[in-house]
């Protein structure tokens, strides 16, 4: 099973990858990560990025999907395809060539949750931290999704502590442990 968050920078994708791997850890379900590869690109990112470095980030995220996706039952990623591809639109745009690519990959995806935008991006080293960019890439990749046909569950924003719990039960998995009933 692959699941991937998607969504724009800064909105907690990977804070929530690591909460759901925990979650399935805990239910005894073997899973690893796909974790976010624009930030070991060797070429700019962020507003400063181009068509090389996005050809580099998303052929390596798909090269990780396939590494991990032999050896366990669960991958979680940091991002899809097509948030990978909404970065090189905004840098490059559309590009024809790709797009049957990446409408066959994103096919190859279990589940998609969409992580809606409800703070402005904080600095981390790495991350950009223009609202405007961060609005934009949002604004493209539910474009995207539109255009690529794909219904990604989307996350309240008001309901975050509930997050991961939906996202269980949008897998139809028990929230908590089977084996904490045993011990009342």
């Amino acid at each position: 099973m692959k699941i991937a968050f998607i969504g724009t920078h800064g909105v907690g994708k990977t804070t929530l990858c690591y909460q759901l791997a925990a979650a399935l850890k805990r239910l005894d379900i073997g899973v690893d990560l796909v974790k976010e590869v624009a930030r070991g690109c060797p070429l700019p990112i962020n507003r400063e990025t181009n068509q090389d470095a996005q050809n580099w980030i998303l052929h390596t995220q798909v090269a990780r999907e396939i590494e991990l996706s032999v050896r366990n039952d669960f991958i979680v990623c940091d991002r899809a395809v097509v948030d990978n591809y909404a970065y090189m639109v905004h840098a490059a745009g559309r590009r024809p060539e790709l797009e049957p690519f990446i409408g066959h990959w994103m096919g190859t995806y279990d589940l998609l949750v969409k992580v809606p935008v409800i703070a402005p991006p904080s600095f981390d080293g790495t991350r950009d931290t223009s609202v405007d960019f961060q609005n934009a890439i949002d604004v493209l990749i539910d474009r995207l999704c539109t255009d690529f046909g794909l219904s990604p569950l989307p996350l309240p924003p008001q309901d975050r502590d509930q997050w991961v719990t939906l996202v269980l039960a949008e897998l139809d998995l028990p929230g908590t442990p089977p084996q904490l009933d045993l011990f009342p």
